[in-house]
C-alpha cells in the first residue's frame, strides 16, 4: 500500500469534460485529463485492500462485480502512486490486451466493487487504467509482439470486434498463423461502427490494429462468412476456427405501422454517422473537404457530417434506454435534431443504492450518461420517458412515419416470479416523429454464419462454447464474445476471446501456457 493514509487525505477527483454545449458541435472524445500530479493522487486512494474485489470479476445478481479480465488493480495504482509508469503498462498488459478501449468504454464494474467505495467515492479506477497506457502509446513502449517461432498451424478468426482482435491477439503470441475476418470495410467490429467517435476515436482502433498487423496478424476485409465466403471452406483450410461475430441480430420492433419508412435500427444509424465521419477525414487530409456533399446533411454546427440517415430539423423518437440509446441521442443531436426523446420500458432507477443491491455488487442506480447531459444542456431536461412502451406508428400519406403511440406500464410479478410489464389504461399519448431508432438490444448471431455447418445453440440462439474450453460440438470450431454470451461488455468479450484461445491452443498443442 504506497499511501496508507491516501483515501483519507485525497477526495475522488474527475477531470471536467468539455461543456456539452460545445461539444455537440464535432465528434472529438470530450473527456479532458489531469496531469500526472492529479492522477497520482487519485492513485493514491486505493487502499490496496485484503480482499481486493475490484479484481474478482464475479458474477453477483446477474451483474459483474469487479473486472471480468481480473486487472491487477491494486498492483498498478500502488505503481502509479509511486511514479513507476513503465512497470504500470506492464502490470496492467498482463491482464488487458486492450486497456485503450475498455479505459474509454467500460461501465467500470470495478469501480462498482471498490472498498473505497464502500463509504465514499470510488477510486477513479477507469481513469487511472486509460491514463497508464495513452502514456505508454506517447513513450512508445507499445510495440508489436512478433514471436520468434511459428508454430505451423492456422487459425481463422471469425470477426474483429473486442472477441476477435484479443483471440487473434493471444494466438499470435504464440506462433499460430492468424487470420481475421471481418464483413466490413474496416476493422473493430463495434468498436468501429457501434461505439460513436466521441467515446471511442477511431484512431484509437486503427492503431491498435496496424500494431497487430506488425505482429503478423493478416486481416481480411469485406468478406463476411456465410456469403463471400462458406464456414465449411474455412474448417477445410485452417487447423481451427473462431467464431467471434458478435450477437449482431437486432432485436425488432412488432407493432403496427412498423413498415413506415423512417424507421432504422440503431447500429445501422451509427454505422452511417461513422462512415460519413471517416470519409470526411480522409476528403480533408487528401485536401477536399467536400463540406455539403452526398456523405448528408450538415448539422446547425457547421462541418459536422451526418452520414446518409440524418437526423437534422427532424423529431427523432428513440426506443430503448442502455448504451446504444445514449449514443443515439448523442449523435442525433450532434445532427442538428429538432426533439429528442428517448423511451425506457424499466422504471427510473434510484438515485442511491436500494437495499436489495448492496457492495460489491454492480450499483443499480440512475446514470445520466453523455448523451442525457448533452439533451439537458440544450433543451433543458432529460429525454428519457420511463416505464413507457410503444404501442403504435403512424404514417403520413407517404408512408412516412409521422408519429407513434405510446402508453405507460407498470411492471408486476406473476405466479412464477416473473416480472411483466402491464399497460396502464389512461396513460396513451401521441408523440410527434420523423425518425425512429430501435435500440432494443441484439437476439443473437445471425444464422447466415453457420451455412451448412451444424453446432449446438442455446435457447438464445447464441453459440454453445464450453465453459472454460470455448469448443463447440465441433471440435475444431470454437465460439466467444457476444455470439457465444449474448450481448454483453467490451471487457467481456476480451476476456472470451483471451480464454478462446487458450482452448484453441490447448486443442492444437496439447497444452497452453496462455491464461485461460
Amino acid at each position: 500500500m504506497a499511501k496508507p493514509t491516501g483515501f483519507m487525505e485525497y477526495q475522488r477527483e474527475d477531470p471536467k469534460d468539455r461543456l456539452p454545449i460545445e461539444r455537440i458541435c464535432d465528434y472529438n472524445e470530450f473527456h479532458e485529463h489531469f496531469d500526472e500530479k492529479k492522477r497520482r493522487e487519485q492513485a493514491a486512494r486505493c487502499m490496496d485492500c485484503g480482499i481486493p474485489f475490484c479484481h474478482t470479476g464475479i458474477m453477483i445478481n446477474r451483474a459483474a462485480s469487479g473486472c471480468p479480465i481480473n486487472n491487477l488493480i491494486p498492483e498498478w495504482n500502488e505503481l502509479i502512486y509511486k511514479g513507476l509508469w513503465d512497470e504500470a503498462y506492464r502490470r496492467l498488459a498482463k491482464t488487458n490486451n486492450f486497456p485503450e478501449f475498455t479505459g474509454r468504454v467500460c461501465p467500470a464494474p470495478c469501480e462498482g466493487a471498490c472498498t473505497v467505495g464502500l463509504n465514499d467515492t470510488a477510486v477513479t479506477i477507469k481513469q487511472n487504467e486509460c491514463h497508464i497506457i495513452d502514456r505508454a502509446f506517447e513513450e512508445r513502449l507499445v510495440a508489436p509482439t512478433v514471436p520468434s517461432v511459428r508454430s505451423g498451424k492456422k487459425i481463422a478468426v471469425i470477426g474483429s470486434g473486442p472477441a476477435g482482435l484479443a483471440c487473434a491477439e493471444q494466438l499470435n503470441k504464440v506462433g499460430h498463423e492468424v487470420t481475421v475476418y471481418e464483413r466490413s470495410d474496416r476493422p473493430g467490429g463495434l468498436l468501429m461502427y457501434g461505439i460513436p467517435n466521441m467515446k471511442l476515436e477511431k484512431s484509437v482502433v486503427l492503431r491498435r490494429v496496424e500494431l497487430m498487423e506488425q505482429s503478423g496478424i493478416r486481416f481480411q476485409m469485406n468478406t463476411e462468412i456465410g456469403k463471400d465466403l462458406q464456414l465449411d471452406r474455412l474448417l477445410d483450410t485452417n487447423d481451427a476456427v473462431i467464431l467471434c461475430c458478435g450477437a449482431t441480430l437486432a432485436r425488432d420492433l412488432n407493432v403496427p405501422g412498423r413498415e413506415a419508412k423512417g424507421i432504422y435500427f440503431a447500429v445501422d444509424f451509427l454505422t452511417q454517422n461513422t462512415r460519413a465521419l471517416l470519409s470526411e477525414k480522409v476528403k480533408k487530409e487528401s485536401g477536399n473537404s467536400g463540406a455539403g456533399d452526398a456523405a448528408g446533411a450538415q448539422s446547425k454546427c457547421a462541418g459536422v457530417p451526418t452520414g446518409a440517415l440524418s437526423a437534422k430539423d427532424k423529431n427523432v423518437i428513440i426506443i430503448g434506454g442502455g448504451d446504444t440509446g445514449t449514443d443515439c441521442v448523442g449523435t442525433s443531436l450532434r445532427h442538428g435534431a429538432k426533439s429528442v426523446t428517448q423511451i425506457e420500458i424499466m422504471p427510473r432507477p434510484s438515485e442511491t443504492r436500494p437495499a436489495d443491491n448492496p457492495w460489491p455488487q454492480w450499483p443499480m442506480t440512475l446514470k445520466t450518461d453523455y448523451g442525457q447531459q448533452e439533451a439537458i444542456a440544450v433543451t433543458g431536461k432529460d429525454p428519457r420517458v420511463w416505464e413507457t412502451t410503444v404501442r403504435a406508428i403512424n404514417k403520413d400519406s407517404k408512408g412516412r412515419v409521422k408519429s407513434v403511440e405510446t402508453v405507460q406500464v407498470k411492471w408486476q410479478k406473476l405466479e412464477n416470479g416473473a416480472m411483466v410489464p402491464k399497460p396502464v389504461e389512461g396513460t396513451e399519448k401521441t408523440l410527434p416523429a420523423d425518425m425512429v431508432l430501435l435500440a432494443m438490444g441484439f437476439l443473437g448471431p445471425e444464422d447466415h454464419v453457420l451455412g451448412d455447418v451444424r453446432i449446438e445453440r442455446d435457447t438464445r440462439s447464441n453459440f454453445i462454447g464450453i465453459d472454460g474450453v470455448y469448443q463447440s460440438s465441433n471440435p475444431k470450431l470454437f465460439a466467444a464474445g457476444d455470439a457465444r454470451r449474448g450481448q454483453s461488455l467490451v471487457v467481456w468479450a476480451i476476456f472470451e476471446g483471451r480464454a478462446a484461445a487458450a482452448g484453441c491452443d490447448a486443442y492444437l498443442m496439447g497444452k497452453t501456457n496462455l491464461p485461460g
